[in-house]
């Protein structure tokens, strides 16, 4: 009886939704019935993927006529296949990789950081001075296992409970499209109430235009005194350009230790919002609206 009911309201409530709506429902349904549920063993194919993939960009509703799969399923094969488009672009043509780093260096490395406690800054540059040409990131890949020194823990700690007011954060995330694009997403944020500041998306990131961000972030920061650090991660697109460029806006630049997320822990917050509440949910076709929607969202509510 209660399904009867149901069923009459949603045929009274089909009546005032538009012709389009109706259409792509049926057809929807209709994938469904002659793919799926009139096999004998139902198997869900790349096609039926594709499908769903595509229809959940067109059609708002989508998840109340899906009946085979859950909505986070489909989420779930989009990422299945961007994950095998990029490694079947990275295997193509390419070379194998770098060389290993030697023994010898890699026992250098750890003896180093052992028995002088030093970071891979210090140990990178006594490398150089030995002739050994390795970049600093491999210095720090080697270093993991020896921890992190309790005292500059601590520091760092009290560096940003005593700077609270006067630090800003940035930092990137990507978020994938769903023609397997990737897009990223450069955003600066505020320590004291977690504002964003300013934000932007770009195809192919330069230092450059990180700098030309940056200007746009703080024109007139310096004369007020607003902001005095800005935190900001080891990523190579933080070059020496854009070190130089925040140090000509009165700022002074601080860099987080490598393998150390929690020391920008602000703004990588922010990115789990709003990966939980965004991108984990929806599948995104191009530059404009989801990401741009979901961060001028949190600036309202920040607003008000």
């Amino acid at each position: 009886m209660i399904r009867l009911l149901w069923a009459i309201i949603a045929a009274v409530f089909s009546g005032f939704r538009s012709q389009g709506g109706l259409m792509i429902e049926n057809m929807a349904l209709r994938q469904q019935l002659s793919t799926v549920l009139q096999k004998r063993r139902p198997r869900i194919g790349l096609v039926d993927r594709g499908f769903w993939v595509v229809l959940r960009r067109v059609w708002a509703r989508w998840s109340d006529a899906v009946v085979i799969v859950k909505p986070e399923t489909v989420i779930g094969w989009h990422r299945s296949g961007f994950s095998l488009y990029w490694r079947w672009l990275s295997k193509r043509g390419r070379s194998p990789g770098r060389a290993p780093v030697g023994r010898e260096v890699r026992d250098l490395v750890r003896r180093m950081a052992r028995e002088n406690r030093w970071g891979a800054p210090r140990i990178h540059g006594e490398l150089l001075k030995l002739g050994f040409m390795v970049s600093e990131r491999t210095v720090s890949r080697y270093m993991r296992s020896h921890g992190r020194s309790p005292e500059r823990r601590q520091s760092w700690l009290t560096f940003l409970r005593n700077h609270r007011e006067v630090i800003v954060a940035m930092d990137f995330f990507t978020v994938p499209t769903a023609t397997f694009r990737v897009l990223y997403v450069w955003f600066a944020i505020r320590h004291s109430r977690r504002e964003i500041v300013h934000w932007s998306v770009t195809e192919s990131p330069t230092s450059s235009w990180v700098v030309q961000q940056l200007r746009e972030v703080f024109p007139f920061d310096d004369a007020s005194g607003r902001s005095r650090y800005l935190v900001c991660d080891r990523d190579t697109i933080f070059s020496a350009a854009v070190v130089t460029a925040i140090a000509s806006m009165g700022l002074e630049p601080t860099r987080t230790s490598y393998q150390s997320p929690w020391q920008n822990g602000v703004a990588e917050r922010f990115v789990g919002m709003v990966r939980r509440d965004l991108l984990d949910h929806v599948i995104v076709l191009r530059s404009g609206s989801p990401a741009r929607r979901c961060i001028r969202r949190r600036q309202s509510h920040q607003a008000a």
